[in-house]
């Protein structure tokens, strides 16, 4: 079954995988998470209704109950599972992923995430080879509610942010599930209506084509600043008052003002190999230390909670808090961006202007180049720049991360397509293009 993936277990369904798949992971899903209780939360795609009814079936003949909170968010079901004490939880969705995908996103105790090498691998074993005997008591499907909990708990990071003019763009996603009962009817919203079908654009906000109306409607109403959620509101994305898409690694640093500067937290900040090396100087101006590590939730959540980190952050738009039991939540961060950006606005500083304060390099963005000796081109790069000048820094995991006195280099594999993804900073752009085309001459030695 292709639909097992390093993070999650996400696929076209009825190609990758199909009903039956889903059962027989519903069903086994307890006794690999050692539970007779399972949380569910399904997003509004097409297919999840389907795929909650063979995954609620699965878990009953397992002799497990199902804990039904219907409609929901991705944070949600993370949030209930640690506060409410469930040892297994499953979110249907496939997040940004176009209307003809769906998945399945599984956490355990403390909403810590089952990534491949965490669980699912074991559990794609099971499905495959194992005998299913149903249980001679069948679970139950509890119909379990959180919202107004989960409203709760997100309101104590709305503060008054009145003098802000805002643009939201929920994506046709689960972000409109709640976020007009916590922000009410003040900002100008955008495809505001759960539709599994996506019909204006795909919930992926990091494709540009997918934030150009909402960079329309911040032009049109003069917003200081423009949001937009994906399709499961795990993930959230800024445009500035002049419609500029921010690169969500840079609101790693802004997130700074609230936690180490208003709440005058000292500690742990972590960040994924990909992040720009300026957020790392602005973090450490505010006494905290910034940890680098592999990209994904699978990894990320877990880190965050080993090294007791205040808040973290990846260049995908994920953002993760202590308070949010190590998880990550993109309603949470917007409330926490709003109220920053209320402030500032207050001061007179713009959105543009504190951005452009935490950002200091040149930045090439992610290259995709298709290649299939990924390693070994990875292996030439490192090689080459290494030996031209030493390092400062180096990680090897996620691919390459070697850091230089004026600039630095990421290289990391895709994990399914044959692409090798390289990103470079440097102190100007004379620089970085002088090293993108040195790297393009490496690694055309490989195809």
């Amino acid at each position: 079954m292709k639909a097992f993936k390093a993070y999650d277990i996400r696929g076209v369904y009825n190609t990758d995988f199909n009903k039956t798949d889903v059962y027989r992971i519903g069903y086994f899903l307890p006794s690999l998470l050692k539970t007779n209780k399972v949380l569910v939360g399904r997003d509004v795609r097409e297919s999840s209704p389907e795929i909650y009814e063979f995954l609620c079936k699965g878990i009953t003949d397992s002799g497990a109950d199902v804990y039904n909170i219907g409609l929901s968010t991705t944070p949600m079901v993370y949030w209930a599972t640690a506060k409410f004490g469930f040892d297994a939880s499953v979110m249907i969705t496939a997040s940004h992923n176009p209307r003809e995908y769906n998945g399945l996103k599984v956490s355990r105790t403390n909403a810590l995430p089952v990534g491949l090498d965490s669980g699912l691998g074991e559990l794609k074993k099971l499905i495959e080879t194992a005998d299913i005997i149903v249980a001679p008591q069948k679970g139950k499907i509890i119909e379990y509610e959180v919202k107004d909990k989960y409203l709760d708990f997100q309101r104590q990071y709305l503060a008054d942010i009145s003098n802000l003019n805002i643009s939201i763009d929920c994506s046709n996603g689960m972000a409109a599930l709640l976020i007009k009962d916590i922000l009410g009817n003040q900002p100008i919203y955008i495809f505001d209506d759960m539709d599994g079908t996506f019909p204006n654009h795909e919930a992926n906000p990091l494709e540009a084509e997918n934030i150009v109306d909402l960079q329309k409607i911040v032009a049109e109403n003069k917003s200081d600043i423009g949001v937009i959620f994906d399709g499961d509101a795990d993930r959230v994305m800024f445009v500035d008052e002049n419609s500029k898409f921010i690169s969500p690694d840079l609101i790693i640093g802004l997130l700074a003002h609230y936690f180490l500067e208003e709440k005058g937290l000292k500690g742990n900040v972590l960040q994924d190999i990909r992040t720009s090396k300026a957020v790392g100087d602005y973090i450490r101006k505010f006494g905290s230390e910034m940890h680098t590590w592999k990209v994904g939730r699978a990894y990320a959540a877990l880190k965050l909670r080993e090294i007791d980190g205040i808040y973290g952050g990846e260049l995908a738009g994920h953002y993760y808090f202590r308070d949010f039991y190590y998880s990550d939540s993109g309603i949470m961060a917007c409330l926490i961006v709003l109220e920053i950006v209320s402030k500032l606005k207050a001061k007179g500083i713009k959105l543009s202007e504190a951005i452009a304060d935490i950002s200091k390099f040149a930045n090439s963005g992610e290259i995709n180049f298709k290649i299939e000796q990924k390693q070994e081109a990875m292996d030439a790069i490192r090689d080459y720049f290494s030996a031209q000048e030493k390092p400062t820094a180096y990680f090897d995991f996620d691919g390459y991360r070697v850091e230089f006195k004026d600039w630095w280099f990421n290289v990391r594999p895709s994990n399914t397509e044959p692409y090798l993804r390289f990103l470079a900073e440097a102190t100007n752009t004379s620089i970085l293009e002088t090293k993108i085309a040195e790297v393009k001459k490496i690694i055309n030695a490989f195809k």
